[in-house]
């Protein structure tokens, strides 16, 4: 579960209001979709959840613990996959594996397991010996993916995670996000496919310059919307008011 009370996040000394007084809150068990234009706030909201930027004001928890409070518990529920992941380019998609595993405290047995279930799903088993300087970035998104299912989080929080997927990959993702819902865990992620979004999400919050303008299920977002014919029309209607 993710909880946001009025957060704020300013740049260039109170100068662009990047995120303005965001409330929202995910629950556990279901696909969380997070929508913006570029320049919304998207990215800076995900980065105040897990830590990496400090909110101006507001409260955010996670699963109920106060990530400016205790940021160490926090950073332990979640696993956080960028738009633009960097990984270590001078180890062995199977040495990357075994490092997050160690990290996390993943069994090897369960490591084991999730990493050869999802490197043929991936197509990834003839790489995991290689050096992942030697990946595409595609693979490289792949094996971080794998890394987060080893970690085993509470929360996942994926920051346009289709990009530099191929088709079938992608479909793999979303087996992927709506597994890890069915054990009554956290999904947050952002994205500009509409057409996924749409698709997987139990609920959609729609940012647009700092401010929440809509949140809800699809229905509750058509009811908003004078062309409901699809989310696409929703967010043009929505973010053009």
């Amino acid at each position: 579960m993710i909880e946001l009370v009025n957060v704020s996040k300013s740049y260039n000394k109170g100068e662009i209001k990047a995120v303005d007084n965001l409330s929202l809150t995910v629950n556990k068990g279901e696909i969380f979709g997070f929508l913006g234009p570029n320049g919304a706030g998207k990215s800076t909201t995900i980065k105040m959840i897990v830590g990496l930027l400090n909110p101006d004001n507001g409260i955010i928890k996670v699963n109920g613990i106060d990530n400016q409070k205790d940021s160490l518990a926090c950073k332990k529920q979640i696993a956080y996959i960028p738009e633009n992941a960097e990984t270590y380019e001078r180890l062995k998609g199977i040495e990357y594996l075994n490092f997050i595993g160690d990290i996390y405290n993943t069994p090897k047995e369960e490591r084991r397991k999730i990493t050869q279930k999802w490197a043929e799903n991936f197509g990834l088993e003839k790489a995991l010996n290689n050096l992942i300087k030697s990946y595409s970035h595609g693979m490289r998104q792949k094996i971080i993916l794998i890394g987060s299912l080893i970690a085993q989080p509470e929360v996942l929080i994926l920051d346009e995670p289709l990009i530099g997927l191929d088709p079938k990959s992608a479909h793999s993702l979303k087996e992927i996000m709506r597994e890890h819902c069915e054990q009554n865990k956290t999904l947050f992620f952002s994205t500009h496919v509409m057409e996924v979004a749409e698709k997987l999400c139990d609920r959609i919050a729609i940012i647009n310059k700092g401010k929440l303008i809509a949140s809800g299920t699809m229905d509750e977002l058509r009811a908003m919307s004078k062309d409901s014919s699809s989310l696409e029309n929703i967010f043009l209607e929505l973010t053009e008011k």
